[in-house]
């Protein structure tokens, strides 16, 4: 028994041994793991942050100046509207909601000081158009884009210029945002 007893002791101390060294080992692959990963998502934030500062503005797209405002934009919604459409014999109109995203709060304030010019430029600019260009995608987001410069001309903002006097396209030049960033449809109606 003796024999037996001294094998049993010296196996006891063995058999923890090994538990610790697969312990740590386990231990030291997760902080590894860890380590790596907040590694990984340091590089990630830090090179989309570099690609933000460094971006090249187009001026034309609401989406691009809402990327680089530092604010929430706001939102006008504006009275719903019922105009007549320029079709032959003149019983076709339109049902039409808009809602105006602005640049900020102060942009909000001066669009409500302007909006019964800016309301009756709307009207006009509607009550020129027909039904089949109002009902394709296309003539939405020109009626849209149409609004946005009607707004700015109304309010005294620049817009950049879509051609130049000989045809060709503008260059590219980083002008100011127009704090009119969108025209979104809350209802379209036509009847």
């Amino acid at each position: 028994m003796s024999a037996a007893a001294a094998t049993a002791t010296a196996a006891a101390p063995e058999a923890p041994k090994k538990k610790s060294k697969k312990l740590l080992f386990i231990v030291l692959g997760v902080v590894v793991l860890a380590v790596l990963g907040a590694a990984a998502a340091l590089f990630i934030l830090k090179k989309n942050t570099a690609e933000d500062d460094y971006e090249e503005d187009d001026g034309h797209t609401p989406v691009a100046q809402a990327k680089t405002s530092k604010t929430a934009p706001t939102f006008l919604p504006l009275e719903n509207m019922v105009i007549n459409l320029a079709d032959p014999g003149g019983n076709r109109f339109i049902q039409l909601g808009l809602t105006l995203q602005l640049q900020d709060a102060v942009t909000e304030t001066a669009v409500k000081s302007y909006l019964p010019s800016i309301r009756s430029q709307v009207l006009v600019l509607i009550s020129q158009r027909t039904t089949e260009e109002l009902l394709v995608v296309a003539g939405k987001e020109k009626l849209a884009n149409d609004i946005i410069a009607t707004i700015s001309k109304e309010m005294g903002y620049a817009m950049p210029a879509e051609k130049n006097a000989d045809g060709t396209p503008p260059r590219r030049t980083r002008a100011a945002p127009n704090p009119v960033q969108a025209v979104l449809f809350s209802s379209f109606i036509i009847q």
